[in-house]
């Protein structure tokens, strides 16, 4: 049950979008809403009550590390496969013979090999859109996101704000993002790739 109480319990993150919604521009339903998956409690949380909205675009941002063919990533639906992680059916990063494999991702956040199962279900049924965001596409939204907004947003939002360039949205479209943390634990990356991106 598990994986259930987690998705009911963080539910109050996608109620909390329809109340603001409601507020700032008289609908409940997005066009979009965009969340980072590790193992994926924030969009679960995010995703939870337009889950039967179809006229509401789920899209996932996974870690792609650094990039898909490096062995360097976390980007469980472009590479795993199913299997059983912490005692659940899921889609998870292993070798052939089923061992777990190592994860990367440049946040610690979406350092992991496998998705929460409401995930796998949704990857499975088409329901959720799940891009693979690598580390370099992550730190060019943040920076991004600081410089024209003031937001220093954790590096795991940092990949569902890559996707904004992404989905196809139009000038009119209501887009959620759901920013899952701030970025002040992240400061000493950021840093390191300042010179980057002054």
């Amino acid at each position: 049950p598990y994986p259930d109480m987690v998705a009911r319990f963080q539910s109050v993150i996608s109620a909390e979008i329809i109340r603001q919604l409601l507020h700032q521009t008289g609908r409940a339903t997005p066009d979009f809403v965009l969340a980072c998956v590790g193992g994926g409690s924030n969009a679960a949380g995010a995703f939870y009550h337009y889950l039967d909205e179809p006229s509401v675009r789920l899209i996932a941002a996974e870690a792609a590390g650094q990039g898909l063919t490096t062995g360097h990533s976390a980007a469980t639906t472009a590479l795993g496969k199913p299997g059983i992680l912490h005692g659940s059916s899921t889609i998870l990063m292993q070798t052939e013979d089923g061992q777990v494999t190592e994860p990367y991702s440049i946040s610690a956040g979406l350092d992991y090999p496998g998705i929460g199962p409401q995930h796998a279900q949704l990857f499975a049924t088409g329901r959720a859109e799940f891009l693979s965001i690598t580390d370099k596409q992550a730190l060019d939204a943040a920076f991004q996101l600081s410089r024209l907004e003031g937001i220093i947003p954790a590096l795991e939002t940092a990949h569902a704000l890559a996707c904004l360039p992404l989905i196809g949205a139009k000038k009119d479209d209501v887009v959620v993002v759901c920013l899952s943390g701030r970025g002040d634990k992240d400061l000493a990356t950021y840093t390191k790739h300042l010179e980057e991106y002054s």
